[in-house]
């Protein structure tokens, strides 16, 4: 470690960032001086590690204008041992008040490409060793056009009532199956979206739809149009049976207000959402594995 110096950057050293090489270019992400413009990026939460004055290691640390949690860990790129990766996010840690959350962002289907585990086991093994646990991956999926399946018939569609109709459905449903953007509400508002969606989400209930089998409501879904893209916001279920086609009714919402992608968020593990979503169109964009501190919980 002597010949490695760790430390974080000062404003107008954003350029040094940006001199390592994106190891992911395929990945889509928000570029570090677009960022830094925004205000989420800042040079006092990002550290780098200088080898021979060449960047072997890189960490920016995100927390967007207005949000009430801490930062988390955007980018870790590495190229040198996990060892130095360790000492970089320990000597940040110690400067930023203790560990954060740490979000690796991965290419779709990331386990089955050596190219791409070739970069990604660095990082993560550095991550373990900085004493971060990992805690569960949630894959984003895309829609953009394919014909969606026909329906049965068996189920009607309507629009929610209004925001007390959406938040007793929502307090009925054990676990959804279509959380987007759960990472963001949690950290940026608070927001736990399974539970409470709209707080984060205030002005979508005109959009929500209602699952309907023999006049009993059965599901329920939140489309979002007016985020920061089409999105299915929550899609949560009281007969499973009822999902190929609650899920496509949303993304016929979304179409017929002028969306050519629809984004959803699924957890690894739920494979039979995960398989009616690419029934329905939708295909893998990239998997977050979520790095969590040993006390946390959530």
């Amino acid at each position: 470690m002597a010949d490695v110096v760790i430390r974080p950057l000062v404003a107008g050293e954003e350029n040094l960032f940006d001199s390592m090489p994106d190891p992911l270019p395929q990945l889509r992400k928000v570029g570090y001086a677009d960022g830094i413009a925004g205000g989420g990026y800042r040079p006092e939460t990002t550290w780098v590690a200088l080898r021979d004055g060449r960047v072997v290691g890189r960490a920016a640390w995100l927390l967007p204008p207005g949000a009430v949690g801490a930062p988390w860990l955007e980018r870790f790129d590495l190229d040198a041992e996990p060892e130095v990766g360790a000492e970089l996010l320990r000597a940040a840690h110690d400067a930023l008040g203790g560990p954060a959350r740490y979000y690796a962002a991965l290419p779709a289907h990331w386990r089955r490409r050596p190219e791409v585990r070739a970069v990604v086991e660095a990082p993560m093994a550095a991550a373990r060793l900085a004493g971060l646990v990992e805690r569960g991956e949630r894959l984003r999926c895309s829609w953009t056009g394919t014909p969606l399946p026909a329906t049965s018939g068996r189920y009607a569609f309507r629009p929610a009532a209004d925001a007390a109709e959406i938040n007793a459905l929502v307090a009925r449903i054990a676990e959804p199956d279509v959380l987007t953007g759960a990472e963001i509400a949690r950290a940026v508002s608070g927001v736990d979206l399974a539970t409470d969606p709209l707080a984060w989400l205030p002005d979508s209930v005109g959009d929500w739809r209602v699952a309907l089998d023999a006049g009993e409501p059965v599901g329920l879904v939140g489309p979002a149009g007016d985020a920061c893209y089409p999105l299915i916001a929550y899609l949560g279920l009281l007969d499973e049976a009822a999902r190929p086609e609650l899920l496509a009714e949303a993304v016929r919402v979304l179409a017929a207000g002028g969306a050519r992608e629809v984004i959803a968020d699924v957890d690894a593990h739920r494979v039979a959402v995960l398989a009616e979503l690419e029934r329905t169109g939708f295909r893998q964009l990239r998997a977050r594995v979520l790095f969590a501190p040993a006390a946390d919980q959530h």
